[in-house]
Protein backbone atom coordinates (compact mmCIF):
# COMPACT_ATOMS: atom_id res chain seq x y z
CA UNK A 1 0.00 0.00 0.00
CA UNK A 2 1.28 3.44 -0.88
CA UNK A 3 2.59 5.31 2.15
CA UNK A 4 0.58 8.46 2.77
CA UNK A 5 1.56 11.78 4.29
CA UNK A 6 4.64 12.52 2.21
CA UNK A 7 3.06 15.40 0.32
CA UNK A 8 5.64 18.14 -0.28
CA UNK A 9 3.34 20.91 0.98
CA UNK A 10 3.67 19.51 4.48
CA UNK A 11 7.33 20.27 4.83
CA UNK A 12 6.75 23.79 3.55
CA UNK A 13 4.73 24.63 6.63
CA UNK A 14 7.88 25.05 8.69
CA UNK A 15 10.06 26.53 6.01
CA UNK A 16 9.49 29.90 7.64
CA UNK A 17 10.67 28.92 11.12
CA UNK A 18 12.68 31.43 13.11
CA UNK A 19 14.95 31.98 16.06
CA UNK A 20 13.78 33.17 19.45
CA UNK A 21 16.88 35.23 20.10
CA UNK A 22 15.55 38.06 17.90
CA UNK A 23 12.43 40.08 18.56
CA UNK A 24 9.53 38.92 16.40
CA UNK A 25 6.63 41.29 15.74
CA UNK A 26 3.62 39.06 16.28
CA UNK A 27 1.13 41.91 15.84
CA UNK A 28 1.66 42.06 12.06
CA UNK A 29 1.16 38.76 10.16
CA UNK A 30 3.41 39.61 7.22
CA UNK A 31 6.13 40.98 9.49
CA UNK A 32 5.96 37.75 11.50
CA UNK A 33 6.42 35.55 8.44
CA UNK A 34 9.13 37.78 6.98
CA UNK A 35 11.16 37.97 10.21
CA UNK A 36 11.14 34.31 11.06
CA UNK A 37 11.83 33.36 7.44
CA UNK A 38 14.97 35.48 7.41
CA UNK A 39 16.09 34.13 10.75
CA UNK A 40 15.97 30.51 9.64
CA UNK A 41 17.91 31.45 6.49
CA UNK A 42 20.46 33.21 8.67
CA UNK A 43 20.77 30.10 10.83
CA UNK A 44 21.32 27.87 7.81
CA UNK A 45 23.92 30.32 6.51
CA UNK A 46 25.77 30.32 9.84
CA UNK A 47 25.74 26.58 10.27
CA UNK A 48 24.25 24.05 7.90
CA UNK A 49 21.68 21.68 9.37
CA UNK A 50 22.03 18.05 8.36
CA UNK A 51 18.77 16.13 7.77
CA UNK A 52 20.02 13.41 10.12
CA UNK A 53 20.53 15.87 12.98
CA UNK A 54 17.05 15.25 14.40
CA UNK A 55 18.07 16.43 17.86
CA UNK A 56 19.02 19.89 16.62
CA UNK A 57 15.95 20.07 14.39
CA UNK A 58 13.73 19.25 17.35
CA UNK A 59 15.42 21.98 19.37
CA UNK A 60 14.81 24.50 16.59
CA UNK A 61 11.18 23.42 16.19
CA UNK A 62 10.36 23.40 19.89
CA UNK A 63 12.20 26.61 20.75
CA UNK A 64 11.81 28.76 17.67
CA UNK A 65 8.91 27.57 15.52
CA UNK A 66 6.05 26.18 17.58
CA UNK A 67 5.45 29.52 19.38
CA UNK A 68 4.17 30.92 16.07
CA UNK A 69 2.01 27.97 14.98
CA UNK A 70 -1.26 26.67 16.37
CA UNK A 71 -0.62 23.06 15.45
CA UNK A 72 -3.55 21.92 17.59
CA UNK A 73 -5.85 23.98 15.37
CA UNK A 74 -4.23 22.57 12.24
CA UNK A 75 -4.83 19.02 13.45
CA UNK A 76 -8.40 19.84 14.46
CA UNK A 77 -9.24 21.25 11.03
CA UNK A 78 -7.49 18.38 9.25
CA UNK A 79 -9.56 15.83 11.18
CA UNK A 80 -12.81 17.68 10.44
CA UNK A 81 -15.89 16.12 12.01
CA UNK A 82 -13.83 13.29 13.47
CA UNK A 83 -12.19 15.73 15.89
CA UNK A 84 -15.49 16.22 17.72
CA UNK A 85 -15.94 12.50 18.30
CA UNK A 86 -12.34 11.88 19.36
CA UNK A 87 -11.56 11.78 23.06
CA UNK A 88 -9.24 14.42 24.56
CA UNK A 89 -6.56 11.74 24.76
CA UNK A 90 -6.97 10.85 21.09
CA UNK A 91 -6.89 14.53 20.12
CA UNK A 92 -3.61 15.02 21.94
CA UNK A 93 -2.13 11.83 20.46
CA UNK A 94 -3.13 12.97 16.97
CA UNK A 95 -1.54 16.38 17.46
CA UNK A 96 1.63 14.79 18.87
CA UNK A 97 2.01 12.30 16.00
CA UNK A 98 1.20 14.88 13.35
CA UNK A 99 3.79 17.21 14.87
CA UNK A 100 6.38 14.42 15.01
CA UNK A 101 5.80 13.73 11.33
CA UNK A 102 6.38 17.39 10.60
CA UNK A 103 9.76 17.33 12.30
CA UNK A 104 10.93 14.50 10.05
CA UNK A 105 9.66 16.32 6.96
CA UNK A 106 11.28 19.53 8.14
CA UNK A 107 14.62 17.77 8.26
CA UNK A 108 14.53 17.28 4.51
CA UNK A 109 13.37 20.85 3.93
CA UNK A 110 16.26 22.32 5.89
CA UNK A 111 18.75 20.25 3.92
CA UNK A 112 17.41 21.75 0.68
CA UNK A 113 17.56 25.40 1.74
CA UNK A 114 20.29 27.34 -0.02
CA UNK A 115 22.36 29.96 1.76
CA UNK A 116 21.35 32.46 -0.92
CA UNK A 117 17.66 31.50 -0.89
CA UNK A 118 15.46 34.46 -1.90
CA UNK A 119 11.90 35.06 -0.72
CA UNK A 120 9.63 37.79 -2.10
CA UNK A 121 6.66 39.22 -0.18
CA UNK A 122 3.89 40.77 -2.29
CA UNK A 123 2.33 43.86 -0.66
CA UNK A 124 -0.68 43.30 1.59
CA UNK A 125 -2.95 45.29 3.84
CA UNK A 126 -4.35 44.12 7.15
CA UNK A 127 -7.29 45.98 8.66
CA UNK A 128 -7.48 46.35 12.45
CA UNK A 129 -10.68 44.30 12.39
CA UNK A 130 -9.17 41.36 10.46
CA UNK A 131 -8.91 38.13 12.44
CA UNK A 132 -7.99 35.70 9.64
CA UNK A 133 -5.58 36.54 6.82
CA UNK A 134 -3.40 34.99 4.13
CA UNK A 135 0.23 36.07 3.77
CA UNK A 136 1.56 35.40 0.30
CA UNK A 137 5.24 34.66 -0.38
CA UNK A 138 7.23 33.63 -3.43
CA UNK A 139 10.33 31.46 -3.09
CA UNK A 140 12.79 32.04 -5.93
CA UNK A 141 14.35 28.73 -6.99
CA UNK A 142 16.39 27.54 -9.98
CA UNK A 143 13.31 25.84 -11.39
CA UNK A 144 11.30 29.04 -11.09
CA UNK A 145 9.18 30.84 -8.49
CA UNK A 146 7.17 28.80 -5.99
CA UNK A 147 4.17 30.49 -4.36
CA UNK A 148 3.63 29.66 -0.69
CA UNK A 149 0.67 31.18 1.14
CA UNK A 150 0.34 31.11 4.92
CA UNK A 151 -3.04 31.36 6.63
CA UNK A 152 -2.98 32.94 10.09
CA UNK A 153 -5.55 33.86 12.68
CA UNK A 154 -5.40 36.47 15.39
CA UNK A 155 -5.04 35.45 19.04
CA UNK A 156 -4.61 37.53 22.20
CA UNK A 157 -0.89 36.66 22.03
CA UNK A 158 -0.51 37.62 18.36
CA UNK A 159 -0.92 36.04 14.94
CA UNK A 160 -0.54 32.26 14.56
CA UNK A 161 -0.09 30.11 11.45
CA UNK A 162 -2.49 27.20 11.03
CA UNK A 163 -2.57 26.39 7.31
CA UNK A 164 -0.64 26.93 4.09
CA UNK A 165 -1.02 26.65 0.37
CA UNK A 166 1.67 25.51 -2.08
CA UNK A 167 0.85 25.61 -5.79
CA UNK A 168 -2.88 25.47 -5.12
CA UNK A 169 -2.84 22.74 -2.47
CA UNK A 170 -3.95 23.77 1.02
CA UNK A 171 -2.45 21.56 3.71
CA UNK A 172 -5.59 21.22 5.84
CA UNK A 173 -7.78 20.30 2.90
CA UNK A 174 -5.28 17.75 1.60
CA UNK A 175 -4.82 15.99 4.90
CA UNK A 176 -8.50 16.12 5.79
CA UNK A 177 -9.24 13.75 2.92
CA UNK A 178 -6.39 11.43 3.86
CA UNK A 179 -7.26 11.44 7.55
CA UNK A 180 -10.92 10.80 6.74
CA UNK A 181 -10.06 7.85 4.49
CA UNK A 182 -7.91 6.21 7.19
CA UNK A 183 -10.55 6.73 9.87
CA UNK A 184 -13.31 5.40 7.61
CA UNK A 185 -11.22 2.30 6.97
CA UNK A 186 -10.65 1.75 10.67
CA UNK A 187 -10.93 4.29 13.47
CA UNK A 188 -9.24 7.30 15.00
CA UNK A 189 -6.97 4.92 16.89
CA UNK A 190 -6.06 3.24 13.59
CA UNK A 191 -5.00 6.60 12.17
CA UNK A 192 -2.94 7.37 15.27
CA UNK A 193 -1.27 3.98 15.02
CA UNK A 194 -0.53 4.54 11.32
CA UNK A 195 1.09 7.88 12.04
CA UNK A 196 3.09 6.41 14.92
CA UNK A 197 4.38 3.58 12.73
CA UNK A 198 5.26 6.01 9.96
CA UNK A 199 7.18 8.16 12.42
CA UNK A 200 9.08 5.12 13.63
CA UNK A 201 10.02 4.27 10.04
CA UNK A 202 11.27 7.78 9.42
CA UNK A 203 13.20 7.80 12.69
CA UNK A 204 14.99 4.63 11.60
CA UNK A 205 15.92 6.16 8.26
CA UNK A 206 13.26 4.45 6.13
CA UNK A 207 11.34 6.46 3.53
Amino acid sequence: MKILFLIPVFSALFMFGGAAYAQVDQSDPQALIKTVTQQILDEVHTRAIEPTDISRIKDVVNRDILPYIDFHRTTQLAMGRHWRTATPTQQQQMADQFQALLIHMYAGTLAQLRQDQKIDYPPMRVAPTDTDVVVRTVAINDAGPVEIDYRLYKTPQGWRVYDLNVLGSWLVQTYRQQFNDKIQQGSVDALIQFLAERNQQLASGKQ
